[in-house]
């Protein structure tokens, strides 16, 4: 049979137009509700997801392969990590230098921290580390870009970003504009508006923001949500 050269064009273009020509392998550590809402997202870009758990056997490791589809598989996190492209950290917030330093060296891969150090002292959460945990993942793999993102937003809005009634930022803080703009791809297509903050330095400041919303959510004072928006 001969080729349809316009059929074999207008393929090409769709694939270029849907971004899975630039398709990436990513590591998701974890396989909670951080884990849950993007890894799907993610593989639903085209992207290969690869989960990390200290469980692959699980049911629910194994469910959450099922849902995800798109060929994702999950084994150990040192594992998952070996072919990576970009590496999502969706762990527990104090549990993250130990967690990257059974990683091995993550050189040359995006790491995306959507982590929030938090320590609870009777009714009130405190930022549990001097400065970020982007800037201690930063520290502990210097040969990587860590991008600061999806730590201000709840897994559910990441699974549904119209239930908002309104654009949905993501505030970015990181050294490389390269990786962010990487980020900035990804959170655009689950709908999500990406905004750079700057340096990995204002993460310190990015993981603030979700301090103000707990405490506002566990007390008597107002519950709120906020989002950032664009100037005109």
């Amino acid at each position: 049979m001969r080729s349809n050269p316009i059929a074999a064009l207008l393929l090409i273009t769709s694939t270029m137009c849907s971004g899975n020509i630039h398709a990436e392998t990513i590591a998701i550590i974890g396989t909670g509700n951080v884990a849950s809402a993007l890894g799907p997202e993610f593989a639903a870009q085209g992207h290969t997801i690869v989960y990390g758990s200290r469980k692959p056997d699980s049911g629910d490791a194994q469910e959450l392969v099922q849902e995800t589809g798109n060929l994702a598989s999950v084994t150990t996190p040192s594992d998952s990590v070996k072919d990576a492209d970009i590496v999502v950290l969706a762990v527990p917030g104090t549990r993250v230098k130990e967690i990257v330093m059974g990683l091995g060296d993550l050189s040359g891969k995006i790491i995306i921290d959507p982590t929030n150090p938090m320590e609870r002292e009777l009714m009130t959460f405190h930022h549990a580390v001097e400065t970020s945990n982007a800037q201690i993942i930063q520290e502990l793999q210097p040969d990587a870009d860590v991008v600061k993102a999806f730590n201000t937003l709840s897994w559910k809005t990441m699974k549904d970003a119209a239930s908002a009634g309104g654009p949905v930022s993501v505030p970015l803080a990181g050294n490389s504009r390269g990786a962010k703009k990487v980020v900035a791809k990804l959170a655009s297509g689950m709908g999500l508006e990406a905004i750079d903050v700057g340096g990995i330095e204002n993460a310190h400041w990015v993981e603030g923001m979700l301090l103000l919303w707990i405490n506002n959510r566990f007390s008597t004072r107002d519950s709120f949500d906020f989002y950032l928006r664009k100037a005109e």
